[in-house]
């Protein structure tokens, strides 16, 4: 799968299928691997694209953290999808993909057709909660930073496997990983829900604890929105359980003619 030189760095992408085109965004150490139970179901009748963050999995890793901002991100996948001749596409993300989907649908109003978050937040109203999270974000930098991706794996942060195989997640860049979470993952100020306006899905695990308010939150502030809650799933409920995850997106696509 091809690679393609943005804002100076190179980001991997892959593509499956023909059609209305959906862009989806992995999660906080996670890969475009972590999508394998959607590729075969949705590249069926879309045009479904995958790409690993700057910083992560097969994209570059730039050491220097000012190659890394909310900016920068957004124009990555804004210049992917223009390279790729995409004008319009459905766009997702889990978890920290969840909230670059907003982030982007923000700056790019223009090119999103639908939004479907799955597992995420909109960030913080309250200072103190962001403030809380900020340090427990700067901790898991420290681990990185320091031990690498075998500390991280081995830490109480390493949470995140549930949608990242223990092979691919050794292999992560431990800087890029870092970099990535001190410049997105700190800081997180509300993004204003109420200027959403297209058709959108939000997902979350039935046992997401920590997604399930700000879930309910983003479907009660986003009008005409659905909300879809996935028995028997985690933070992970596009792998958890695909089939009824994948149902609620078709569903979803179909009710809306996306």
């Amino acid at each position: 799968m091809p690679r393609t030189l943005i804002n100076g760095t190179h980001l991997y992408y892959e593509e499956h299928g023909s059609g209305t085109p959906i862009i989806l965004t992995h999660g906080f150490a996670g890969t475009t691997r972590m999508w394998d139970p959607q590729i075969p179901v949705l590249s069926q009748g879309y045009r479904l694209i995958l790409h690993d963050l700057r910083g992560h999995g097969q994209s570059d890793a730039p050491s220097d953290l000012a190659q890394y901002s909310w900016d920068i991100v957004i124009e990555d996948i804004y210049q992917l999808l223009r390279n790729l001749g995409v004008r319009q596409a459905i766009v997702g993300g889990l978890s920290l993909g969840g909230l670059v989907s907003l982030h982007f649908y923000i700056r790019h109003p223009e090119m999103t057709k639908a939004l479907i978050l799955m597992d995420t937040g909109p960030g913080f109203r309250n200072p103190e909660s962001r403030a809380a999270w900020d340090r427990e974000r700067l901790r898991v930098s420290a681990v990185l930073e320091k031990g690498g991706m075998v500390a991280f794996m081995v830490s109480p942060y390493s949470e995140n496997d549930y949608y990242t195989s223990p092979d691919i997640m050794v292999s992560l860049n431990p800087v890029g990983l870092s970099n990535i979470n001190r410049a997105l993952q700190t800081n997180q100020e509300m993004v204003p829900l109420e200027k959403v306006t297209v058709p959108t899905l939000v997902i979350v695990g039935q046992n997401d604890t920590a997604a399930i308010a700000p879930a309910n939150y983003m479907h009660r502030k986003i009008q005409g929105s659905r909300m879809a809650v996935v028995p028997g799933a985690g933070h992970g409920s596009n792998m958890d359980q695909p089939e009824i995850f994948n149902r609620a997106i078709l569903d979803f696509l179909k009710d809306h003619n996306l």
